[in-house]
């Protein structure tokens, strides 16, 4: 695996920002953290040959005979100057091209004696599961026993990602790493970080004062879920799992009077040609994924959902939706003839000025990773 030499990246870089350090020495300078205590509902699986460093949170491996993408779980790294912008939230920024070349630096320390890196993946309640890119989502444990998307966050190099919910491994690890990043003012929580030099040149820094909130209301919905789903596996269930869908049909034909509530978040919504509303449900599956028929006399009964604004940043995204669920043969499919069967399932984000700084309590115990 080669890492690029950083200094001519970062010495072009710095012609318009300055950042708290360059990232090809912030390895050195910072210790190691000890291991995550892997409990038992976790799987270790591994060690697998790296075969890219995409940037700080997409690394890929070989497994098997095939490459396996990888998305780390409870970090989201700022992107690559060359990525662009995949929104106006999370813009390219030089410490995200810093951040790459420090990940792979890092990673790249670990090469065995044949000239390969291998690390291991640590699966959350030993599921494999892919987000909606065909991503695994896991922890790469590095071959000294690191957690490395801990490390990310100690170093500031991420926020504690709660986007698609806490973390189940050690959501308490991550939250004190995030303070510890934060009392030291590493990173992104370094207000120089992204800070232009040039007078008058274009600002491109993550709003992590907005983000932050927003993606802890979403984690909160989650926790609902999980709760819900914990007591009732077969009566509520995450439009992200087709086998769990399928198995809560199964289970619904013994008794077809019982509804199934299906928790998920918007992708897309459709007008059809017969004046109907499609909802259709994100998930990882495109020819199994959940979709909400609205009928043309039931839409004006819909509209104070405000489904279509549901779809956009700092709202609370994740909803309960129930019915009689169905399997198409395309999918799966309920009919929402009212909105009383619609349930937002979290709180609204409370927007701040400075992102808080997390409370563990708030949390509570059991809370899981998202995609």
């Amino acid at each position: 695996m080669h890492i690029p030499h950083c200094s001519a990246t970062l010495f072009l870089a710095a012609l318009v920002y300055t950042s708290p350090a360059p990232a090809c020495s912030t390895h050195q300078a910072a210790p190691r953290p000890t291991a995550v205590t892997e409990r038992p509902t976790h799987r270790t699986i591994g060690p697998f040959e790296v075969t890219r460093v995409v940037d700080g949170d997409t690394v890929h491996v070989q497994r098997e005979g095939r490459i396996e993408k990888l998305r780390l779980l409870s970090v989201d790294t700022e992107e690559k100057l060359s990525s662009g912008a995949s929104s106006a939230s999370k813009p390219g920024t030089v410490f995200g091209e810093e951040t790459t070349l420090w990940a792979r630096e890092l990673i790249e320390s670990f090469v065995a004696d044949d000239g390969v890196v291998r690390v291991s993946l640590l699966l959350p309640n030993g599921v494999e599961q892919l987000d909606i890119y065909g991503r695994l989502l896991c922890h790469v444990i590095l071959p000294d026993g690191t957690d490395f998307n801990l490390q990310l966050v100690r170093e500031g190099k991420s926020p504690y990602f709660t986007k698609y919910g806490y973390s189940t491994v050690d959501h308490a690890a991550f939250v004190e790493a995030e303070r510890e990043a934060r009392a030291r003012g590493l990173g992104i929580w370094d207000p120089s970080t992204n800070v232009p030099v040039t007078p008058g040149a274009p600002v491109a820094a993550r709003p992590y004062e907005r983000l932050m909130p927003w993606w802890n209301a979403r984690a909160e919905a989650i926790e609902v879920f999980r709760r819900r789903n914990a007591a009732a596996p077969h009566a509520v269930v995450s439009a992200e799992d087709p086998e769990a869908l399928a198995r809560a049909i199964a289970a619904r034909a013994e008794d077809a009077t019982r509804e199934i509530t299906v928790f998920g978040e918007i992708d897309r919504l459709f007008d059809e040609d017969d004046g109907s509303k499609t909802v259709l449900f994100r998930g990882p599956d495109r020819a199994r994924r959940v979709r909400a028929r609205i009928p043309a006399e039931a839409r004006a009964a819909h509209a104070a959902l405000d489904l279509d604004g549901r779809r956009g940043e700092f709202r609370q995204n994740f909803l309960f939706v129930r019915g009689a669920l169905r399997d198409s043969g395309r999918g799966f499919e309920l009919s929402s003839l009212n909105a009383d069967q619609w349930e937002v399932a979290g709180p609204e984000p409370k927007l701040q000025t400075k992102p808080a700084p997390r409370q563990l309590e708030k949390a509570g115990a059991g809370t899981a990773d998202g995609a």
